[in-house]
């Protein structure tokens, strides 16, 4: 391999790991301490939270994960199965991050939507049926291509096995249906992406947007019946201190869940479109351009369940206490040597 190819390649890695290391880390941290503080409160080993561990174990292995997403937007030398490993385990941990995410979802939404049945839901009666569910669909669509559904016998589109620039030499060991060369064109057909996409990823975005405005219109309706009996009760025809508060706080849970939504979802799906843009009109984008889309829009993506987990004052209470230890502990130390000063 030429030394200014070599050089390019060790660049973009570079790329890659300066964005998703950090990120990575913090998701990783974050998603243990969520872990933590529901394995140390008894009281929230129920149903409900095993579905949401669940998602933060899924959430988890995303983020570690992370760095290996950019890596199949690059050319590498790999074998057959090294390269099956390589593209089908991260996406495997992407779906079933999506499908966990999906259901956590659900299971909310019919406790609000329907809670005389909530508790006969049978998520509840039947809960490892319900993780098999999440996490073997995921498993065994993402091991496809490792099945035979793949292009490993077609041609290089990519410029894997042949100059990319007039600068740069092709590989030495490559052929026209080399084995060495592995590129996510040869991993996955157009039809698998097509299927994933507007089959399984976009109709799960969209049904979790649904969910949440389903919801948000249930609690309007019950927000508008409360500051009715209000009125009644008060009798009077303007809204009491009571009512602009509860309006008040109904206005920022909009404005949150929309922000939650803009900032986690949307660079997500500027990405996922961008690449099935660029694969419809079969043309080459930058590498960097890829790497920094991949990037933000997965990692946005996998703040979800960490917007849903810090927001709850029961999963970061342990956390919080020992916080608070710590503080105390290195306060007294502090004054116990400014003392003996």
């Amino acid at each position: 391999m030429d030394d200014t190819e070599s050089f390019a390649g060790l660049s973009r890695e570079q790329l890659i790991y300066a964005i998703t290391v950090p990120l990575s880390t913090s998701i990783i941290l974050a998603n243990l301490v969520i872990i933590l503080g529901i394995a140390w409160n008894r009281q929230l080993h129920n149903t409900p939270n095993y579905f949401f561990l669940s998602l933060l174990v899924a959430d988890m292995c995303t983020g570690v994960a992370l760095p290996f997403v950019p890596l199949m937007g690059l050319n590498r030398e790999l074998s057959f199965s090294s390269c099956m490993v390589a593209h089908t385990f991260p996406n495997f941990l992407f779906l079933a991050f999506l499908f966990n995410l999906v259901m956590v979802h659900y299971e909310r939404y019919i406790c609000i939507v329907d809670p005389l049945h909530y508790n006969n839901l049978w998520m509840h009666r039947s809960f490892p049926l319900a993780l098999l569910v999440v996490w073997l669909p995921p498993l065994l669509y993402a091991c496809l291509p490792a099945f035979g559904w793949n292009n490993w016998t077609g041609p290089d589109w990519n410029g894997c096995c042949c100059a990319t620039s007039q600068y740069l030499t092709p590989l030495s060991n490559c052929s026209t249906n080399g084995t060495t060369c592995c590129s996510y064109r040869r991993v996955f057909p157009n039809a698998f992406i097509y299927l994933e996409v507007y089959g399984l990823v976009l109709p799960a975005i969209l049904t979790i947007a649904g969910m949440t405005g389903r919801v948000l219109w249930i609690t309007r309706g019950q927000l508008k019946d409360i500051c009715r009996l209000h009125r009644s009760v008060d009798r009077g025809s303007q809204a009491s201190d009571q009512e602009q508060r509860l309006n008040l706080r109904y206005t920022r849970c909009v404005v949150a869940v929309s922000l939650t939504f803009l900032a986690c979802w949307v660079p997500y799906l500027i990405y996922m479109h961008v690449c099935v843009a660029v694969l419809l009109s079969d043309t080459k984008w930058s590498s960097n351009t890829h790497i920094v889309l991949s990037c933000t829009g997965i990692g946005s993506m996998a703040v979800v369940p960490l917007v849903l987990g810090l927001v709850n004052k029961q999963y970061t209470e342990p956390a919080y206490k020992l916080l608070r230890k710590l503080r105390g502990r290195w306060r007294k130390t502090q004054a116990s040597e400014e003392v003996a000063v």
